[in-house]
């Protein structure tokens, strides 16, 4: 049985899928990083929000670790990439809160209008300053999205339902869903020029890290008013505070700040300013969401192998999964087989190929040429699996190709398998028996079908008389059990092909003893 850990506070609808489902939960919130790192070998899953950092520490230490679960869209506390080269799924939940988030970043722009905060605390120190408090409409004002996406365009349709005119800044955003958001796609500079509010929401990467410089806010809009709902990061604070004291920037308000929890920070000292401790995602509804979807995704991954929301390999949906299972096995036992004839030629992998045909060419094909890779590299390098093949392929120099072919193919699915390294290059081709049933079909170019098997041994050969007799003597003189025997030859006395499958795997003694048998260029013991 799988076992989690949430170690954050999740609505306990959490724990009750996990639980229904069939999963092993604890839930121990506010441990220390200490105490987390000496209890965290125990899990597959962990289950977080804000504040558990995953760092590289933990991540040495969670040996059984198989995902991470986020609940909520930031992955900031989350060590990525340490997570991708062991093998770790990264998932957030990047729609259970997207209105939570965007109806605070709304009502922190007509805070910041009107001058709620300010206007409150005088009211309830028995003072009555009614032309103190002079405000801005929202109608008719410009504003200015930094980022478009799942919380974006509900900021932007709010805003329009505002009658406010929407510039969006958004390198991923389309002129077409531009067009039905009813906003216009501009650039940074337009959009600092025109905007009589602008109000951010991007991840924080090494791309928007202080997109808001000291620099962008010069050529900010004067009275310009700044709301940040997204992430700290994304402004320079010192230089938005000192542009607030200029009287350049009329104001700001701000959910999130560059350091959490903010106890100290320059623009507390102003008047103009706006300020929550981040409670962008902080109503019943957000949590009991991010709760459910977190719980759901993380069973489904551990359960059946769905993957959703990943922030590091490809996504395959519940439905999906158990289709792309067998389709799935064959791709990783073609990447094997390929891995393990190049690795026992002591070659460089250089250059990967994958091509589909068939019925397999109308499937997801991401996850299954992850699986190729995962195969493939397996024999050459330890810890690889489908999250982190694409990585390691990358990091070693390793070129993949990828080729979906719209046309007929002699068998219901195909798929070939071509690797080059240093020179050589090698192919193995599959299908699926009965539709379940992985099987080869095709290596090097010579037809030959075979079902795998956990030991197998390949032989290329002259095709002469007296080679399969020699060969199966040998076996049997090393009381090695041959269950299956299969052959194939490019052509009448030319190269042949022997898969055997057998009982045990061939000791390196035997493998010697037919790789000097008359007739034999090659003999590679294979494991599956």
């Amino acid at each position: 049985m799988p076992k989690v850990l949430i170690s954050d506070n999740l609505s306990p609808f959490a724990v009750e899928i996990f639980r229904s489902r069939g999963v092993e939960v604890d839930l121990k919130p506010g441990l220390s990083p200490a105490d987390l790192r000496a209890i965290i070998a125990e899990y597959d899953g962990l289950a977080i929000r804000s504040a558990t950092k995953v760092t590289r520490e933990l991540l040495d230490a969670a040996t059984n670790l198989k995902v991470v679960g986020r609940a909520g869209i930031g992955v900031d506390n989350v060590d990525v990439r340490s997570a991708t080269a062991r093998g770790v799924v990264v998932m957030n939940t990047p729609h259970g809160n997207t209105i939570t988030t965007a109806e605070h970043a709304i009502a922190m722009m007509f805070a910041l209008a009107r001058q709620i905060p300010e206007a409150s605390a005088s009211t309830k120190a028995g003072k009555w300053e009614k032309n103190r408090f002079m405000g801005v409409e929202l109608s008719g004002k410009a504003l200015g999205l930094v980022g478009c996406g799942n919380i974006g365009s509900i900021v932007a349709d709010r805003a329009v339902g505002l009658k406010m005119r929407v510039l969006a800044y958004d390198p991923y955003l389309s002129e077409k869903r531009a067009l039905d958001l009813g906003v216009e796609k501009v650039d940074l500079e337009t959009m600092l020029a025109r905007a009589d509010f602008i109000t951010l929401h991007t991840p924080l990467t090494d791309a928007t890290k202080n997109l808001l410089s000291r620099e962008a806010l010069a050529k900010t809009k004067k009275d310009v008013r700044i709301i940040n709902c997204a992430r700290g990061g994304l402004l320079d604070e010192a230089a938005l505070a000192d542009a607030i004291k200029s009287g350049h920037v009329a104001g700001a308000a701000l959910d999130v700040f560059e350091v959490e929890p903010a106890k100290q920070n320059p623009l507390f000292e102003l008047e103009n300013v706006v300020c929550t401790p981040h409670l962008g995602a902080a109503t019943e509804e957000a949590q009991e969401n991010v709760a459910r979807q977190v719980a759901e995704q993380m069973c489904d991954f551990l359960l059946s192998g769905a993957v959703s929301n990943a922030i590091n390999m490809a996504s395959v949906s519940a439905e999906d999964a158990p289709r792309l299972k067998p389709y799935m096995e064959l791709c990783r036992s073609l990447g094997g087989f390929a891995g393990q004839m190049i690795h026992a030629r002591d070659g460089v992998l250089r250059r990967v190929s994958i091509e589909f045909e068939g019925q397999v060419a109308a499937l997801n094909t991401r996850p299954l040429t992850a699986a190729v890779l995962a195969g493939l590299m397996s024999p050459l390098m330890e810890g690889v699996n489908m999250v982190n093949a694409s990585v390691a392929a990358r990091d070693h120099g390793i070129d993949v190709a990828e080729t979906v072919h719209d046309r007929p193919s002699e068998y219901l699915t195909l798929v070939r398998v071509t690797v080059d390294a240093d020179g050589l290059s090698r192919s193995v081709s599959g299908t699926l028996f009965a539709g379940s049933r992985p099987r080869i079909v095709e290596i090097k170019g010579i037809k030959v079908e075979a079902d795998f098997a956990p030991h197998m041994l390949y032989v290329t050969n002259q095709d002469r008389p007296g080679f399969i007799g020699r060969f199966g003597a040998t076996l049997s003189g090393a009381g090695i059990n041959i269950a299956t025997f299969h052959l194939g030859r490019a052509e009448q006395g030319g190269d042949a092909i022997c898969l055997v499958s057998v009982d045990e795997r061939v000791p390196e003694d035997v493998l010697e003893m037919v790789r000097t048998l008359p007739l034999v260029v090659q003999a590679t013991a294979l494991s599956f």
